[in-house]
């Protein structure tokens, strides 16, 4: 790799470490009720309260919180599958886009509501912009806000003792949409602007082809209709909330989305921006910004492993051009490597920074396409969404996911030495230790058990174009991007069917509400725990001795479950590359 390609990486990487202390510290303070826009936005939340009759003193058990989530989600759903189906008799429609099927709409319904973003369709062709403004957008926000709500929830079953109640799930999520989302999103949707990110309620625009061509009918062909539409406002909170979900169909390889080097460097930024920050929010709530720090360093372990690995793969270059005298080699006149898939203004490294990212966090926006990298380059990605989106992840959950993953190793630790486990002063018992098993176990085996019943059923494997291991990798790639909660997609593969908008719907919602509730159960349980002083046997959890154990619990977990899926997929191709 070249100086200039260390150089992006050291750039990101500076700016994303610069970014965590100020915002986590600012988030620290939101859900503490000490804002610094409080009273800015004090008026609007009692409004809001007011009108949802809520009473925001009112604290919740962690199954009053459920169901409040469990029914605003439903709710969501409800709302976003209604616009789809309706979308043609509403207004903001100015190409008459028809109905969206039934299938689809509860694919995408799900996939909003879920945080995921997996996307069966064309946006610029399937929705309109009422239907992409009022439901995806919106959805965008509060899937996001909810997903740190539960964090929040979480946290605050580590710093109580005694307490029947984590909190109110309608304070919690008015704070994130409306504290922490919505001024981040406004600032970046108006840089956005500013670099040429369209933003218009206009009819697409026709532009004059420089030569006419003849289309497949045999016709002559002068112009070519330009999709527009309010895009920069939803790729805002797209990245911001881990969403994703593009307003083009090529998402942020398209130049209305991402037209700019700037635009391009934002928008990678903005994907990791919070989901690194919430982690000093989580050391600043507890008291102890050692754990924040520690929980970060070991999530950017596996990043920059995986980094690395994508990187190297892509500017290898492909051995089948090899073979044929291609010069894959980096120089003053080429970015050298594997180019297939990728935007030549990007190049090779800020494409690999941004799969990377995108498949660490919950987000899967590209700005290349994933199913074009040589196998190993696809494998980090794959696997990154495989390890339960820890690595950053979406916002909320990933730390969520991650601090599970944190009761698993301070488990194992004590069953080493023959002690009861604790975390952050609080036992970890029996019935924690159940809900982390299923809220780990249960997206694995989503992944495998979708999978299998893809390539065994017809309607399934009617789907995959691509033979061989490569039509498998989609597949699986497919069912770890959404019972992870991605969305990005391998493609390939003709997921707009009945079929797979069932199968990958249903994978969405274990992936999200099945590691939700039992994220929400064992923040209940630790709340009414005491906190346990700590003594010369206490494991402590901020050193590099428990990052280390923390990260190979997250491997060994992560290696154990998908390794022979993986081996059937993306290795084998990979040594039937270098074979050839």
């Amino acid at each position: 790799m070249t100086a200039h390609g260390f150089m992006q990486i050291g750039l990101y990487l500076a700016a994303l470490l610069g970014c965590v202390k100020p915002l986590g510290i600012y988030m620290a303070r939101v859900y503490s009720g000490r804002g610094p826009l409080k009273r800015f936005v004090e008026p609007l939340e009692r409004l809001l309260f007011r009108c949802g009759g809520i009473d925001r003193e009112r604290e919740m058990s962690w199954r009053q919180y459920a169901a409040a989530l469990l029914m605003f989600s439903f709710v969501g759903f409800l709302a976003v599958y209604g616009l789809q189906r309706l979308q043609a008799v509403l207004p903001l429609n100015p190409e008459a886009l028809p109905a969206v099927s039934p299938d689809s709409s509860f694919n995408t319904a799900v996939s909003f509501v879920t945080n995921t973003n997996w996307q069966g369709y064309a946006g610029e062709t399937t929705m309109s912009y009422l239907t992409q403004m009022l439901g995806l957008t919106v959805q965008n926000f509060v899937s996001a806000a909810a997903g740190m709500a539960v964090l929040v929830a979480l946290i605050r079953g580590f710093t109580r003792r005694h307490s029947p109640t984590i909190g109110n799930f309608w304070v919690d999520l008015v704070r994130g949409t409306l504290h922490i989302l919505l001024p981040l999103s406004l600032v970046l949707a108006i840089v956005l602007v500013s670099q040429g990110v369209v933003q218009t309620f206009s009819r697409y625009r026709e532009a004059t082809l420089l030569e006419p061509s003849v289309n497949a009918a045999g016709k002559t062909v002068t112009t070519q209709g330009m999709a527009v539409g309010p895009a920069a406002s939803q790729v805002a909170i797209k990245q911001l909330g881990t969403n994703g979900g593009g307003f083009f169909n090529v998402n942020s390889a398209h130049p209305f989305e991402n037209p700019t080097p700037l635009s391009n460097f934002l928008e990678m930024l903005a994907i990791l921006l919070i989901p690194a920050a919430l982690c000093y929010t989580f050391g600043e709530m507890v008291g102890d910004r050692r754990q924040g720090w520690a929980l970060l360093a070991a999530m950017s372990v596996i990043f920059l492993a995986m980094l690395a690995v994508s990187c190297y793969s892509e500017q290898r270059g492909n051995p089948a051009l090899a073979r044929l005298g291609v010069d894959q080699t980096a120089s003053r006149q080429q970015s050298g490597g594997n180019m297939e898939g990728k935007e030549v203004r990007f190049g090779i490294v800020n494409s690999a920074i941004w799969s990377v990212a995108t498949t660490a966090a919950s987000n899967g926006s590209v700005n290349s396409m994933h199913d074009s990298y040589m196998p190993l380059g696809g494998l980090a990605s794959m696997w990154l969404m495989q390890l339960g989106e820890v690595i950053f992840g979406g916002v909320g959950s990933g730390l969520y996911g991650m601090l599970v993953f944190a009761v698993v190793a301070v488990f194992i630790a004590g069953l080493m030495v023959g002690r009861t486990p604790e975390y952050l002063g609080k036992k970890i018992g029996a019935f924690e230790m159940k809900m982390a098993a299923l809220a780990i176990l249960l997206p694995c085996a989503m992944v495998l058990l979708g999978t299998a019943s893809a390539v065994s059923a017809q309607s399934g494997r009617e789907g995959i174009f691509n033979p061989g291991p490569h039509g498998f990798s989609e597949v699986l790639y497919a069912f770890s991007s959404t019972a992870n909660n991605n969305g990005s997609a391998f493609a390939g593969l003709a997921a707009n069917t009945p079929f797979y908008n069932g199968l990958l719907g249903l994978a969405m919602l274990v992936g999200r509400f099945l590691v939700m509730l039992p994220v929400l159960a064992i923040a209940g349980s630790l709340a009414a725990k005491k906190i346990v002083p700590q003594g010369p046997g206490t494991l402590p959890t901020h050193t590099p001795l428990f990052v280390v154990l923390l990260v190979a619990v997250v491997i060994v977990i992560g290696a154990l479950s998908f390794f022979p899926a993986l081996a059937l997929g993306p290795i084998v191709e990979h040594f039937m590359l270098a074979a050839h």
